[in-house]
């Protein structure tokens, strides 16, 4: 029979059985999840095993589906299971040495029916013990040091009190302590100016479990990333290849078999490459290593007879130079200057992104559209990045639109101004009036040129093309997931499953005789050629338009079409 709630006090003392662990779990993935993006943005390096945020989480959410139908009471039977849910689903060296920690935990709490404060110690003293024996080399200033500085500050709190809410509580202050403490052991972190990535997300797993314990906000500290003040002079120092040959590739595999030996097989493929992590038992192993030849930990794993599956090798280089080239764009936008008045406005793509700012003017382009709509301190930040002292907002798209004009009103030591755009096309053509306010003599003043901007607006009929996410009929229009699907000014129109059908059928719900030019902007995926065939194919059935074919790179929709 399940223990219930009420039964978890013993002395006054909390503790929780499998089924309040499981909660616990949940609460760890949950806050780990809501906070992933911010955990990527604090990696050092372009990539050494991907973004650690995302790669703690699947490992987290690999660990959770193991438990997720299971009612089980016991806690250290739950615990192995899910321990053995994050090894298997583990990825990158933050995600492995999450794994261990797991799994040190769990080796601790087997045979526990019950976790309590000291089993929480016990777990802990356990679970750093593991992970420092997994990592070949371990670096101070890492997750494995907030681990350690965790386990220590329990260790203490268990000597004299012995309640599960304040030893959790012991938990997340400290890992938030030893996590400022990072860039003083690790002088990568102090170049880049970020706390420790995998430290971070360790932290946050630690507070979703103490919320979900308490059953309440409990953040007595702000939980954000910290950052630190100082840059580094030369971010191009902090990004030193681990080996003189290059960054190589990330190379991740289980491999099963039966006794197999892991001191051994850590041995071998440690001397294949650099950043090795060999985890596991006899009959299942994870690996992970770095290496210039893929394929020779690859073969290795096979010919000693093991099968292996899970395979993931990522080209380190090449995520290097894509790092190098964004992280060089950002560092040109750090200080904007534009004669006259400066236009910040909405895209994504990179030749959208080409088109505002080399074409047409733009001084600022903030990343974002559909399903990444920019907040109001993205616009704020971006309009303290601008050295003029008049702004124009256009936001491209009905989703921002509110956050625009919050940021043009908490503006205040700025006059900024904003054009309702609601898609790329109509901000498109505000800015060519804005180069026409621009080349006035005087040149149009801050509110003319934000009314000659927004009258060209009505101007222009937006039609994209995407595909349908999920079943739908609308106004009689039936709609199956995976099929292209025709949009006007956001309205939807057709759907169907050719792409050629479905442009032309948009086109001629457009009623393209009040138009005299039709401009098609290709999306990400899209090649030139194909569509400069579509081009072709239209044009001989709307022979009195005018095409024009640029290349946009914008995410999601294949198409976006200006008629004008």
């Amino acid at each position: 029979m399940a223990m219930t709630r009420a039964q978890f006090r013993e002395n006054g003392n909390l503790i929780c059985d499998g089924y309040l662990f499981k909660e616990l779990a949940i609460g760890g993935v949950q806050w780990l999840d809501r906070n992933k993006e911010q955990v990527n943005q604090l990696n050092v390096f372009p990539v050494p095993d991907g973004d650690t945020g995302t790669n703690m989480l699947l490992t987290m959410r690999g660990a959770f589906d193991q438990i997720a139908d299971i009612e089980e009471p016991h806690v250290g039977r739950l615990a192995k299971v899910f321990a053995d849910g994050a090894l298997r689903h583990a990825r990158g060296n933050s995600g492995v040495i999450l794994s261990q920690i797991w799994a040190g935990a769990a080796r601790a709490l087997e045979g526990h029916e019950l976790l309590d404060a000291p089993s929480v110690a016990d777990a802990c003293v356990s679970a750093v013990d593991l992970a420092y024996r997994a990592v070949e080399k371990p670096v101070e200033g890492t997750i494995l040091t907030v681990s350690r500085d965790i386990k220590d500050a329990v260790v203490q709190k268990t000597e004299t009190q012995g309640d599960l809410v304040s030893v959790l509580k012991t938990m997340v202050f400290a890992g938030r302590s030893s996590l400022r403490r990072t860039p003083e052991m690790l002088p990568l972190l102090k170049k880049a100016g970020v706390v420790d990535s995998g430290g971070q997300g360790l932290v946050f797993i630690l507070e979703g479990m103490l919320r979900a314990l308490c059953g309440k906000d409990i953040m007595l500290v702000d939980s954000a990333m910290p950052v630190l003040g100082q840059q580094a002079e030369s971010w191009q120092a902090a990004l030193v290849p681990e080996d003189e040959e290059g960054y190589g590739y990330d190379v991740q595999f289980l491999m099963h078999g039966r006794d197999m030996d892991v001191a051994r097989i850590r041995e071998d493929i440690n001397s294949m490459g650099w950043s090795t992590l060999v985890v596991g038992d006899s009959s299942l192993i994870k690996v992970h290593v770095h290496v210039h030849n893929p394929g020779e930990p690859l073969n290795y794993a096979i010919t000693s007879g093991a099968d292996i599956d899970d395979v993931v090798v990522e080209n380190m280089h090449r995520q290097y130079q894509q790092y190098v080239q964004a992280r060089a764009e950002r560092e040109q936008d750090a200080a904007i200057t534009t004669d006259g008045i400066a236009v910040i406005t909405v895209a994504s793509g990179g030749g959208m992104k080409r088109l505002f700012t080399q074409e047409l003017g733009a001084a600022y382009v903030i990343t974002g559209g559909q399903t990444m709509n920019p907040s109001t301190g993205d616009f704020l930040s971006a309009i303290d990045r601008v050295a003029n002292e008049e702004v124009i907002l256009l936001p491209n798209n009905k989703n921002v639109l509110l956050s625009a004009r919050q940021a043009a009103e908490q503006a205040r030591h700025k006059r900024v101004r904003v054009v309702p755009s609601a898609t790329l096309p109509q901000g498109i053509a505000a800015m060519f009036e804005y180069a026409n306010a621009s080349s006035m003599e005087p040149p149009a003043s801050l509110d003319e040129t934000t009314d000659m901007m927004t009258e060209m607006l009505s101007l222009v009929v937006t039609g994209e093309i995407t595909r349908a996410t999920r079943d739908v009929e609308i106004d009689g229009l039936e709609v199956r997931a995976g099929q292209f699907i025709g949009l006007i000014d956001d309205v939807l129109k057709v759907a169907g499953n050719d792409l050629t059908q479905v442009s032309r059928d948009l086109l001629r719900m457009a009623d393209t005789h009040r138009y005299e030019r039709v401009t098609l902007y290709y999306g990400e995926g899209v090649g030139e050629s194909d569509a400069r065939a579509l081009v072709a194919t239209l044009s001989d059935d709307f022979p009195d338009l005018e095409f024009e074919v640029i290349a946009g790179g914008q995410p999601l929709y294949p198409y976006i079409i200006s008629l004008e």
